[in-house]
């Protein structure tokens, strides 16, 4: 399964590890999509382990890309988001080609892959002007997007609001753990939204991960006055984006 039109990408989540085979022209899977409980606690070794378990599993052998809740820079994880404090100071390339048995190997952080991703595949307003594409899940993931090109590795959900990181207030996971219905977590996100409309004012947010997939519930909710337009690829985004950063050899 190794034909110039297929990629395979796996995202690391906080929560889980997701993997599978894209077609490159469309963006969809051609593959069931694997998924394994991130393990606990998420060192390197045991997160690439899993990657590696996912890969044989849909039995793969070409390029792979992997997407990480980190700022990666020259292939060197940064910061570790939901994921162990090890992750920093990691070469990522080195230990993903180690436990893959492959040098075609890209990582990138997760947020930038799901822009590539939404760019590529998903709705127009992701290819003009100055757009803020954000993801809700374990934390909130951000991509800066130019004209529809990535200027990567920002981390809008580490920005203090009223004191609180942005992705403890207003993560889906903060909504799942503090039991918050849609309307009240929708305050939050719309506290949040209006934090980056001031300092950044882009000319559209575009929301994803899994709750965009409920977007009706809570996006009309919003008011800030920059359009609010739900992902197209929903939380595919990640996988997508790693897949096709491996076929073009993406390599922050």
């Amino acid at each position: 399964m190794t034909e110039q039109a297929l990629g395979f990408g796996v995202d690391v989540g906080g929560s889980g590890v997701k993997g599978a085979v894209v077609d490159l022209r469309t963006g969809e899977f051609v593959s069931e999509r694997v998924k394994i409980a991130t393990p606990q606690p998420a060192t390197p070794e045991a997160v690439a382990e899993v990657v590696a378990q996912i890969v044989r599993q849909c039995d793969w052998d070409g390029p792979v890309g992997v997407t990480l809740p980190s700022v990666v820079t020259q292939q060197v994880a940064r910061t570790a988001a939901n994921i162990d404090e090890s992750w920093v100071g990691t070469n990522v390339h080195d230990l993903f080609t180690q436990a893959l048995g492959r040098d075609a190997v890209s990582v990138l952080n997760d947020a930038d892959a799901a822009g590539i991703a939404e760019v590529a595949f998903g709705d127009e307003a992701a290819r003009k002007g100055a757009v803020i594409f954000l993801t809700f899940g374990t934390g909130i993931g951000s991509a800066f997007l130019m004209d529809g090109t990535v200027f990567p590795n920002t981390e809008l959900g580490h920005m203090l609001i009223d004191g609180t990181e942005a992705e403890h207030l207003a993560s889906s996971a903060a909504k799942d753990r503090e039991e918050l219905s849609y309307k009240k977590w929708a305050k939050r996100v719309d506290k949040v939204l209006h934090e980056y409309d001031r300092l950044f004012n882009p000319a559209a947010f575009i929301v994803g991960g899994g709750i965009s997939r409920h977007s009706e519930k809570w996006v009309p909710l919003l008011t800030v006055d920059t359009p609010v337009v739900p992902a197209a690829l929903r939380n595919r985004a990640g996988i997508v984006g790693a897949a096709m950063a491996a076929q073009n050899h993406v390599a922050p």
